[in-house]
């Protein structure tokens, strides 16, 4: 848990807090937006939780911090209890891992439970309760990498749950080169009836996102929702390929249905398939007005 001794001065008296460890990475911000925004360079407590809902929701961005940069009175509040709170279901059967690892930057990582085998999409840091939790609700058949940020402990879990790995060849590295199933080229890929991959380079050459019962699309950090925007947008000034390869892969998405847009990192987005297809019309018309380099949503 964070130091008291390295609070920021940022944060507003009470409780929660955060430290000078934390990287900036964003994701208490989206889990407990009602006490967690930016303070600048880091993310701060703009506001202490008010209600049970609000504490339970700043509890769970305590967990889910990649660099425990969060801190509370431990005796105060029942963090145990949060931590055997993770996966957090979603919807569907469709869980948000939490504890974010520090070597992909805490992008977010979710669990898929289905009767014909689970599916972790991206890797969350390997925390022994979050293990022990997943064996609970069935272990993991499948591990779908979206890309070759969001890697962090693949191997331990690959190693631990004996699943198979499925990532594009494209952002294969000497990291992750023992992935068992490599994927070529630009076309989708039938992965089960429910599950289809869908090429998306751009934010690297070898992204990809997840379509789920056409229901859940799982984006890496190839779009999010953003709050300053007020629509789905990608990261313009985090891209790491070629921002004209990440237009015309958005556009590639129109004819996909989804409800929810789960990114790695940055704000998910949950609407009908009508709403989301005009979410990604707006997203656009953004970047054929060449985007902005917002930063983090």
């Amino acid at each position: 848990m964070a130091s008291p001794a390295k609070r920021l001065q940022s944060n507003v008296a009470g409780d929660f807090f955060v430290d000078s460890t934390c990287i900036d990475c964003g994701t208490c911000r989206w889990v407990a937006p009602q006490s967690f925004d930016s303070g600048g360079d880091q993310s701060r407590v703009y506001r202490q939780p008010t209600s049970e809902a609000e504490t339970q929701r700043a509890l769970a961005a305590l967990v889910a911090c990649p660099t425990a940069s969060i801190g509370t009175d431990a005796g105060k509040y029942d963090v145990g209890a949060a931590i055997r709170r993770m996966p957090e279901l979603i919807e569907d059967g469709v869980h948000y891992c939490g504890f974010a690892s520090p070597d992909s930057f805490g992008a977010a990582s979710y669990l898929i439970v289905r009767e014909a085998g689970n599916v972790l999409v991206d890797s969350p840091r390997f925390a022994a309760p979050l293990v022990n939790a997943i064996k609970k609700l069935g272990g993991i058949r499948t591990m779908f990498l979206t890309h070759q940020d969001d890697v962090a402990d693949h191997e331990k879990f690959a190693r631990e749950f004996g699943c198979e790995r499925v990532m594009h060849r494209q952002d294969v590295n000497r990291t992750t080169q023992a992935v068992e199933t490599q994927l070529d080229g630009t076309d989708e890929v039938r992965l089960a009836d429910d599950l289809l991959v869908i090429p998306t380079p751009g934010h690297t050459a070898g992204s990809a996102c997840l379509l789920y019962k056409d229901k859940f699309l799982f984006t890496g950090d190839h779009l999010a929702w953003s709050k300053r925007l007020g629509h789905v947008y990608a990261f313009k000034d985090a891209n790491w390929f070629e921002w004209g390869e990440t237009v015309k892969s958005t556009a590639k998405l129109r004819p996909y249905r989804f409800e929810w847009l789960l990114p790695g990192h940055g704000w998910p987005w949950h609407g009908t398939a009508e709403e989301a297809a005009q979410q990604l019309e707006k997203c656009l018309e953004w970047m054929g007005h060449g985007g902005r380099a917002d930063g983090w949503p």
